[in-house]
């Protein structure tokens, strides 16, 4: 049970560095930040069996943080990087 805990854990983990904060300024990075910290923190406490309001509030906080204090140039997991950078 502990390994399946721990490989979900990982896969939440990984969609949320993979989707960080989509957006071009840093309104819609914050607010798509806070969306996807929000998912996946819930979803790291539902799997380990925690306070799954928690995880959301400080998945959102975490989210809303990277996503607006990152530009689309350090986060750039796509081919569409921007001509900018």
């Amino acid at each position: 049970m502990r390994i399946a805990r721990s490989a979900g854990l990982a896969g939440v983990l990984a969609l949320t560095l993979a989707l960080g904060a989509c957006g071009s300024n840093r309104f819609e990075r914050g607010v798509t930040g806070a969306a996807i910290g929000t998912a996946a923190g819930a979803g790291v406490l539902a799997i380990a069996g925690g306070p799954v309001l928690v995880g959301a509030a400080a998945g959102a906080v975490g989210g809303a943080a990277i996503g607006a204090l990152t530009n689309e140039c350090q986060i750039d997991l796509g081919p569409q990087r921007p001509n900018n950078c």
